[in-house]
């Protein structure tokens, strides 16, 4: 996928190799998540239907879904950041405009910065505990730290994309080449 595929370049002129790479890689996971929900979606009918047609259940399905839901959701979080399509409040950078306005949504994605950034570290530490302890899911007793150290990595991706974005955020709010506009 170029950035001509992604509307990167018809935006923001010239094609840019290193956002190139990283929505192509962000898109990549985001679809892998994509997979796993619409693996839990065909799992959660045929439990659904299996409760009223008197069929076999899935064994240990809550505890599959409890750990594959917290993966497939941060799977999607690199091409959210990245397309800055997370939650924002534009209308004070609306009102004050120009370089001010940069100004805002560069400090608005450094504080998203820090807010993945102290989440990823707590969830390592979560795995850590959860690895530490030796706990396992309630009904098929399967160890829940890989899954959980899945989720951490996927979350850790997370903060040299936003590092991208704050970067180039500042870039712009400083009158250089910034990103194109946000996926509102």
């Amino acid at each position: 996928m170029s950035a001509a595929d992604t509307g990167f370049a018809l935006v923001h002129g010239p094609a840019d190799p290193i956002l190139d790479r990283l929505d192509r890689w962000s898109r990549w996971i985001a679809i892998v998540g994509f997979i796993g929900l619409c693996i839990i979606a065909i799992l959660t009918t045929w439990d659904g239907l299996a409760r009223y047609m008197f069929w076999p259940r899935l064994s240990g399905y809550a505890d599959f879904v409890d750990v594959v839901l917290a993966v497939a959701i941060a799977t999607c979080f690199p091409a959210g950041l990245l397309h800055r399509n997370n939650i924002t409040i534009r209308f004070v950078g609306s009102m004050l405009g120009g370089r001010k306005a940069s100004v805002v949504e560069a400090i608005g994605a450094t504080v998203t910065l820090g807010f993945f950034s102290l989440l990823a570290w707590q969830v390592w530490a979560f795995v850590i505990e959860l690895k530490s302890s030796g706990r396992t899911s309630a009904t098929i007793e399967m160890a829940i730290w890989p899954w959980w150290w899945s989720t951490a990595a996927l979350l850790a991706l997370t903060v040299p994309i936003q590092c991208f974005v704050v970067w180039r955020s500042w870039s712009e709010a400083f009158g250089r080449r910034g990103l194109p506009p946000a996926d509102d």
